[in-house]
């Protein structure tokens, strides 16, 4: 049964809640980056190769060291939620929300009738039977449900979206909403600039919180986000961290030769 509601009183609260993405299945990764401090740790479903059964000991990886453990989904498909939520997910990030029927969807899909539709099965997350009154009344309490906002689409109807009771945050995804606008990486666009604006303002305006992914290891780039009022923020990943770090060590080594 999953271990803490801290994420979600986190969001509630309005506190700056710092995670990060995996995309390599072993555990040690997980282990590592857990006990690094992480808030949270996304295991990415959607562009890595991660399966179902390689998710499920990353989920338990980071659940026993402290984080809460979320999956990034290859859709809004509700049977996918059923597995990664049974497996442990404290919650769900869903790519390419662009409608509130999508967000109500997701929400549908983590919680059980009369709330939602999602099927009752005993696994790690109900205490493989043992615990599953327990879990019932977490899930209420604790599971999060992320909608990222990577579309047009989404913009144009992200009041709606956001205002959903279900919804717990947002994350904005740059590259896909600068595409759906025919601005590919124009991230200086004024029309671009606009819309995460437009989001941005909704989400204070609603009190759900919300940021984007900050793909490099960068500490100031993170810190400019939160000055601009982001609250829930992905600082880089485990392959660009690896990469950097060893990039940035030989670099090094080059110049004292």
């Amino acid at each position: 049964m999953p271990c803490n509601a801290r994420l979600k009183e986190g969001l509630r609260s309005g506190r700056v809640m710092v995670g990060s993405w995996i995309t390599l299945a072993h555990p040690a990764i997980a282990e590592i980056m857990a006990r690094a401090g992480f808030h949270w740790l996304a295991v990415d479903l959607e562009h890595s190769v991660i399966t179902i059964r390689e998710a499920e000991e990353l989920i338990r990886v980071i659940d026993l060291c402290g984080a809460s453990p979320l999956v990034r989904l290859t859709s809004n498909d509700p049977n996918l939620i059923k597995r990664v939520m049974d497996a442990g997910a404290h919650g769900i990030i869903v790519p390419m929300v662009k409608s509130r029927a999508d967000a109500d969807a997701a929400v549908r899909a983590v919680r059980y009738p009369t709330e939602g539709n999602r099927g009752v099965g005993l696994a790690r997350a109900q205490g493989y039977g043992a615990a599953f009154g327990d879990y019932r009344q977490w899930l209420e309490e604790g599971a999060v449900v992320i909608v990222q906002i990577e579309h047009i689409d989404a913009v144009d109807t992200i009041g709606p979206i956001l205002s959903h009771p279900g919804v717990d945050g947002y994350i904005l995804g740059p590259y896909d909403l600068s595409g759906s606008m025919g601005l590919v990486a124009q991230f200086a666009h004024p029309d671009f600039l606009a819309a995460m604006a437009r989001v941005r303002d909704c989400g204070k305006a609603l009190n759900k919180p919300g940021g984007l992914h900050i793909i490099e290891p960068d500490p100031p780039a993170l810190k400019a986000r939160i000055d601009e009022g982001f609250r829930f923020l992905a600082y880089s990943l485990d392959i660009r961290m690896l990469d950097a770090s060893c990039r940035a060590g030989l670099t090094t080594l080059e110049n004292l030769s």
